[in-house]
């Protein structure tokens, strides 16, 4: 009688292990790319452009925090857009002296040329009727904090654009504080050497715009609501320059 036949064994194909692992290192790839490369992000650049109190003119920009195309992180929302004060500029016929009034800040831009000889934190006999005048708009707003700041160009070493832009502050905080000595005025003084330039360096005119010590403080007089302050006190007179 002749043996029952056994049914073949079932075969089992194995996938290839490397083929396993490849699948899943190109998966995790993947999804570490989605999550590192959002579509259309958004973002909020609040890096200031200048000094402490700086005014900047650009238009807030007009976004749709709704729109479809918008793309946000989870949770994160669209800052509110900001309106800046307008800037009113008088400044000489040679840009030597400049004043800048927005509704609260009154700033004083004086060339380093009209205050000091060159490389010299020295102040000439011509700086004191200037500096005078500017103490007698700080009277005329009973401003009680003043910002004095020095600035220069690109040339020369950074580290000695900072002493003398420093040194230079001080000189004209000195004349300043003599000038306005029973005011009880609390004084901020800084030099920033060739941080914030106004003007282009690569060329002499914007370097010397670039030279300058620059008298700020807050409006609080009778003109601070109205801001027609821009045409009297120092500078307003100084259309034919110097």
């Amino acid at each position: 009688m002749p043996a029952p036949e056994r049914p073949a064994p079932r075969r089992t194909v194995a996938r290839p292990r490397a083929a396993a692992l490849t699948s899943a290192v190109l998966l995790t790839v993947v999804a570490q790319f989605a999550l590192v490369l959002p579509a259309a992000p958004v973002f909020a650049d609040d890096t200031p452009v200048g000094p402490p109190g700086a005014a900047s003119t650009s238009p807030p920009p007009q976004v749709d925090g709704n729109a479809p195309g918008l793309k946000l992180r989870a949770g994160a929302t669209l800052a509110p857009a900001r309106v800046l004060d307008l800037v009113s500029v008088v400044e000489s016929q040679g840009g030597e002296e400049r004043r800048s009034d927005t509704p609260d800040t009154v700033t004083f831009a004086l060339q380093a040329e009209v205050l000091f000889s060159k490389d010299s934190a020295k102040l000439s006999p011509d700086a004191s009727s200037r500096i005078s005048a500017i103490a007698d708009e700080v009277e005329k707003q009973h401003a009680t904090n003043v910002r004095v700041f020095g600035f220069t160009d690109n040339l020369g070493t950074a580290a000695h654009g900072l002493v003398l832009s420093k040194q230079r502050a001080e000189a004209v905080h000195s004349l300043l504080e003599q000038r306005l000595s029973d005011a009880g005025i609390t004084y901020e003084i800084r030099g920033y050497g060739e941080q914030y330039p106004i003007a282009d360096n690569s060329n002499e005119d914007g370097r010397k715009k670039n030279r300058r010590v620059e008298v700020s403080f807050p409006r609080t007089g009778s003109e601070a609501s109205d801001g027609s302050g821009a045409e009297s006190g120092a500078g307003a007179d100084s259309g034919t320059g110097s």
